[in-house]
């Protein structure tokens, strides 16, 4: 990916609870031909399985759902404070009715698997799916999050994915 160095996943010094829960990431799937994104405040970034791990979780009604179904990998975008009203756009528009990338000031490079990732990111993880699962009301301990964060019964779908690679802007 032109303009990014390739690091070390373990070599990230960031603060992924801030980073997620208050930065936004945009998660973005799909291939050349075809491709989306959107914003997400909820996930995390661990270590799993014996790999560097990032989850993502995704309302199966949103557009970027069937492309992260679809596909293999996904990437996982992070920016730096300017681009906090492409992040609120990219979360409050729909790619299955204009092109929001793009509308938001925002353009895609590929990495060398052609897999998208968002050009203005200053770290890019690139993540292959290893397990996939909707969340169900049947599993909740703490009943007041399903009643707050559920009440249409639309559970995201929750992805623990292999970090293979990570970018930096250079």
């Amino acid at each position: 990916m032109n303009g990014f160095k390739e690091i070390d996943p373990v070599a990230i010094n960031d603060n992924f609870i801030k980073l997620i829960g208050s930065d936004w990431m945009l998660i973005t799937a799909g291939n050349k031909d075809s491709y989306n994104t959107m914003t997400a405040s909820w996930g995390g970034v661990g270590f799993m399985w014996n790999y560097p791990v990032a989850m993502a979780v995704i309302r199966p009604q949103r557009h970027t759902h069937s492309f992260t179904e679809s596909q293999e990998r996904m990437t996982l975008s992070f920016f730096s404070e300017e681009y906090r009203d492409a992040l609120t756009y990219c979360g409050t528009h729909s790619g299955s009715k204009e092109d929001k990338i793009t509308n938001a000031g925002l353009s895609v490079v590929f990495t060398a698997n052609d897999t998208p990732a968002i050009e203005q990111a200053r770290l890019v993880l690139e993540c292959k799916k290893l397990y996939v699962s909707k969340l169900e009301a049947a599993h909740f301990i703490d009943r007041e999050i399903v009643e707050r964060w559920y009440p249409q019964g639309d559970y995201h779908c929750v992805y623990v994915m292999k970090i293979e690679k990570a970018y930096i802007k250079e």
